[in-house]
């Protein structure tokens, strides 16, 4: 990545970006005024669609991903729903991975559902026959690989494919991957979402989400829904994002390497039942990784022999370093729990085993091998 400086003015310039905090844009003449709104989508009308610190950001994110244009927002969540409230409408119909982000289904059956979206979900790892799930009304196809806990990888540019023939839009959440490992626009996506919470901020300290395009209609649309939703994101946040930007190549590449060390020794182990991780050979995603997919991320997940209450106690409880939360992609090692249930109860299920999903950060792999091999020890003795 080429190092860039900002000119703060002629007598002024430095390596890090400014933060420009402001609500109130003031206007050279009444006529400015009044004709503020003409100012979007790039330009300044007021602090909810962002200060010059925001657009440096969402420059940065848009080189990154290959794109043109990008609209930053207060989290991931808040980029998903943006990409879909700015273009879905009652009576449309939406299709969604089955195996999403938890929080975008949410919004979809709760929200968007009881505003007349007739919302339907496919198997996340489908192909061409995406075709079948495609009506008259579909408006979006929204898209996540690998899966969000499951790990499912989709043919993405099949699904894009088909989803242009018919006139529908696709949106794909990429933070798995990052354009680092993938580039959604490049493969037919018209809208590619990030949680820069994840890999792009790096350090598990703010939330941020953006939504890049390379259709000026689209983002303009963009940028009046966000002004509308009053989706203004921090410019404290965006700082902080770009200076997770100078080490995001570094970090990913080493995450991405401790991963697959961590997943392949987990692999050979006798308490674990399957690695649900695309980058690895043999398992059912990793044909279509391979051949789209320039690199792996830092996050997978794997089952145990058998789903036993006492014994998974015993395994987090043997823990010793890695922590246990919800997030991941950040330079600490993180680790996740979700019941046998959740996954019965989920469309298209992958498995009806308890899974484990695990976010490698930056530390030595055997210090979490070492972590986990206690964990292990402990489950088995607990299950006698």
């Amino acid at each position: 990545m080429t190092k860039k400086y900002y000119p703060a003015s002629e007598a002024f310039a430095a390596l890090s970006p400014p933060v420009w905090r402001a609500s109130t844009v003031v206007f050279d003449s009444v006529e400015s005024f009044i004709n503020r709104k003409s100012r979007q989508p790039d330009g300044y009308s007021y602090g909810i669609t962002g200060t010059p610190t925001a657009r440096l950001l969402e420059q940065e994110i848009a080189g990154l991903e290959g794109g043109r244009h990008c609209a930053v927002t207060p989290s991931g969540q808040a980029a998903l729903c943006l990409a879909v409230m700015a273009f879905v409408r009652g009576g449309d119909h939406l299709l969604i991975s089955a195996a999403s982000y938890g929080a975008l289904k949410t919004y979809a059956d709760k929200w968007l559902a009881r505003l007349g979206v007739e919302v339907e979900y496919y198997p996340a790892d489908i192909s061409g026959e995406i075709t079948d799930y495609i009506r008259p009304n579909t408006k979006m196809i929204c898209l996540e690989a690998p899966g969000t806990v499951t790990m499912e990888m989709a043919d993405i540019p099949a699904i894009t494919a088909a989803a242009a023939r018919q006139g529908v839009m696709t949106m794909m959440d990429n933070t798995w991957a990052s354009p680092l490992g993938f580039r959604p626009l490049e493969h037919g996506v018209d809208l590619c979402v990030e949680a820069a919470t994840k890999f792009f901020g790096g350090h598990s300290d703010l939330l941020l989400g953006a939504v890049a395009t390379n259709n000026f209609e689209y983002f303009s649309q963009l940028r009046e829904t966000q002004s509308i939703m009053g989706l203004q994101t921090s410019p404290d946040d965006c700082f902080l994002v770009l200076r997770g930007l100078e080490t995001f190549e570094l970090r990913y590449r080493r995450q991405s390497e401790n991963a697959l060390a961590i997943a392949s020794w987990l692999q050979k182990q006798s308490a674990v039942r399957e690695v649900l991780f695309p980058c690895l050979p043999g398992d059912q995603g990793y044909e279509i990784w391979k051949r789209d997919f320039a690199a792996g991320g830092c996050l997978f997940s794997f089952t145990l022999q058998q789903d036993n209450e006492q014994a998974y106690s015993a395994f987090f409880g043997a823990l010793e370093h890695l922590a246990l939360g919800a997030s991941w992609g950040g330079v600490h090692g993180l680790i996740a729990f979700y019941p046998a249930q959740m996954q019965r109860d989920r469309i298209f299920p992958r498995t009806d085993r308890a899974i484990i999903r695990l976010s490698a950060g930056l530390e030595d792999p055997a210090l979490i091998i070492q972590d986990l091999q206690a964990a292990l020890r402990a489950y088995d003795e607990a299950r006698g």
